[in-house]
């Protein structure tokens, strides 16, 4: 027999050691304040965070047109219909219903969570997580390294330049975190800057290459006629384009993070918490309109880019590849403006990593430290930046600022997204008996999976670089949860008034006298048995009062979690009813709280159990049960390091 004593430290921020650390832990993320609660953060009208997410989003008409001409060359109008088309039937409809089942940024990994639970839903929510990172890292490489190519093929910059790519590229990733760095609210003025000055241009350039086309009709004649040389019939022309739509997924890019900085979405102030009704129309609004603005650009750029630049110079090295628009700004309306041009895209190419950065350091603090599966300095914002400012720039050196290099995965990350959040959208319209709904979201599903599998099968190095993720994203969050979990994770204890009265009662004898029973048949002989046993065992008093101390598992899985404390009189017996995921948690917490509240010390009794440890400890970890007197004991002890001030644990 052996007895003990312990307590917590809930709520009380990790300890600060120098001016360097307090300031890297001083800026919490989007809707965290402290390391459990959630507080008030800054929102903005819904079109400056359009401008957020617009930064990635449009920024792809830097390379889009170009890519659509060198996959499928004449096609090209047709293959960015088709994308056009699943944009505005497909992934629209798909995120406008993810706003509305997630309206706190979580997006469609929060309704898988929700629709799998348990360690099934955790494990498919760290692979999501694992295509995430993929997605939003190389969107912040990618558009960095794509950005630097803007700045050395500029017949205005210096020579000297050119062969130095990876140096501007990291030097402009460096940029990126800065800003991060210095605060979330300076990323959201240079977006809404950036993106009014981009699409102004490109309606400029868009709009002098339609004049061009109308004032010379003999290029469309001639695209027409070689086009329906080359494919006679209209449905071989949509056959073909679909075949190579996958090229195009990249058109896609922007809709998960529009959806993860909806915290950033002001609403109204009577909006119910759970279901915020105002932002949830305002991130409709953002959605929509970012779909319309970029369908709009696509259709027209990419049929005015086709007919008017000769076709070599879409080749690799040609004038045209990777930027056809630019192409037409220094063709059509000079160097100068074509200057002008090119500085707006280096920019905005270089700033879409804010709505990838911006999406990571919502997403990440959401997930990983309720699950316990990162430490909890990673819900701090600016630790978060550095870190994925680094692995920017571990991927640009391995890739050494390449585009081509990059793109594979980056389509990847986009189509899986997009592709998860259509099956989560259509298991939710199943589970809501929405029969129409579940077809049509049903089908946007399966044509995005065939869109994936191609991609994958054409560039298999998307999953390469996304598997290198994902395992790194498993194997820490493991390593993270098992060393985590011996911590104290009741974010709060609360007691409704029959508790409140029962241990009140308690209380008025001393310390008071609980016994941990696990819930059978819950009949009269159970309560008896149980404390006779204990009475027997540890010699308790007669004079106090006993309570009993009951708790039922829930979903394992979750590390976080608030207790609600139930009393109830059954037989005569006094007793205390909680769920939670971890029973020695749960105790350890209520005894603290007791010992805090009402100014006792709390004595709990146990019965050894029988039985390998090892297998006890596994338990723990997997099912939060297994031998629960020691890891109690242990919570407490890591939770109160002062042995006196430590609730009392008797085992006998």
């Amino acid at each position: 027999m052996t007895e003990t004593r312990e307590n917590e430290t809930v709520g009380v921020p990790p300890p600060t050691h120098g001016k360097v650390l307090a300031w890297l832990l001083h800026d919490r993320p989007v809707g965290h304040q402290g390391p459990h609660r959630p507080a008030p953060h800054p929102t903005h009208r819904w079109w400056k965070v359009m401008c957020l997410t617009g930064v990635d989003y449009f920024s792809t008409l830097g390379y889009q047109p170009a890519i659509a001409a060198a996959a499928v060359g004449l096609l090209a109008p047709v293959a960015t219909l088709i994308l056009v088309l699943l944009t505005l039937l497909g992934a629209l409809p798909v995120y406008r219903r993810v706003a509305a089942e997630s309206p706190h940024g979580e997006g469609s990994i929060a309704m898988l969570d929700r629709l799998l639970g348990r360690w099934k839903g955790k494990f498919t929510i760290l692979v999501l997580l694992g295509f995430m990172a993929t997605d939003f890292i190389i969107t912040m490489t990618l558009s960095a390294a794509d950005a630097t190519a803007h700045v050395v093929e500029n017949p205005y910059v210096p020579q000297w330049l050119h062969g130095k790519e990876v140096i501007i590229t990291l030097l402009l990733l460096a940029l990126l975190a800065g800003v991060f760095l210095r605060g979330f609210g300076e990323a959201i003025g240079i977006a809404v800057a950036l993106v009014g000055i981009y699409l102004g241009l490109n309606l400029i350039v868009v709009g002098n290459a339609l004049w061009h086309v109308i004032t010379a009709p003999e290029v469309v004649t001639n695209w027409r006629g070689m086009l329906t040389t080359q494919h006679s019939n209209i449905w071989v022309m949509i056959g073909i384009s679909l075949v190579v739509f996958p090229k195009l997924a990249l058109g896609l890019s922007g809709f998960e993070t529009g959806v993860a900085v909806m915290p950033q979405v002001d609403g109204a102030a009577d909006d119910d918490p759970a279901h915020p009704a105002t932002r949830i129309r305002n991130t409709r609004k953002l959605l929509t309109t970012a779909a319309l603005i970029m369908s709009g650009f696509l259709i027209t750029s990419s049929f005015t880019t086709i007919v008017l630049i000769p076709a070599d110079e879409f080749k690799a090295g040609g004038s045209a590849s990777g930027r056809a628009l630019a192409y037409l700004a220094h063709e059509h309306l000079g160097n100068v403006f074509g200057t002008v041009y090119d500085v707006s895209t280096i920019l905005i190419l270089w700033f879409a990593g804010a709505s990838a950065m911006a999406g990571l350091l919502n997403i990440v603090p959401r997930y990983l430290p309720r699950y316990g599966m990162v430490p909890d300095w990673a819900r701090a914002t600016r630790p978060l930046v550095l870190v994925f400012a680094v692995i920017g720039f571990v991927i640009t050196l391995l890739f050494k600022a390449n585009v081509d290099a990059q793109g594979g995965a980056y389509a990847t990350g986009v189509l899986v997204l997009i592709m998860s959040a259509s099956i989560a959208v259509t298991l939710s319209a199943r589970r809501n008996r929405e029969r129409f709904k579940t077809v049509g979201f049903a089908v946007i599903s399966l044509v995005l999976l065939y869109t994936t599998i191609a991609n994958i099968i054409e560039r298999p190095d998307g999953v390469q670089i996304a598997s290198f993720f994902i395992v790194a994203i498993v194997l820490t969050s493991l390593i993270s949860r098992a060393t985590r979990s011996l911590e104290l994770r009741a974010t709060e204890v609360r007691f409704d008034e029959e508790a409140c009265r029962l241990i009140s009662a308690g209380a008025e004898h001393g310390d008071p006298r609980i016994i941990a029973n696990e819930p059978d048949d819950r009949d009269e002989a159970e309560y008896q048995e149980k404390e006779a046993e204990q009475r027997e065992v540890r010699n308790l008093p007669e004079g106090p009062p006993i309570l009993f101390l009951e708790v039922t598992l829930t979903d394992a899985s979750q590390f976080e979690t608030e207790l609600d404390v139930r009393g109830e009189e059954r037989f005569g017996y006094k007793i205390l009813r909680v769920d939670s995921p971890s029973v020695p948690n749960a105790i350890a917490a209520l005894l603290l709280k007791i010992r805090d509240d009402w100014q006792v010390m709390p004595h709990i009794y146990f019965a050894w159990a029988e039985g390998n440890p090892f297998h006890f400890l596994f338990r723990y970890l997997i099912s939060g049960e297994g031998d629960v007197p020691p890891v109690t004991r242990e919570v407490l002890r890591r939770a109160e390091p002062n042995r006196p001030n430590r609730p009392w644990v008797h085992v006998g």
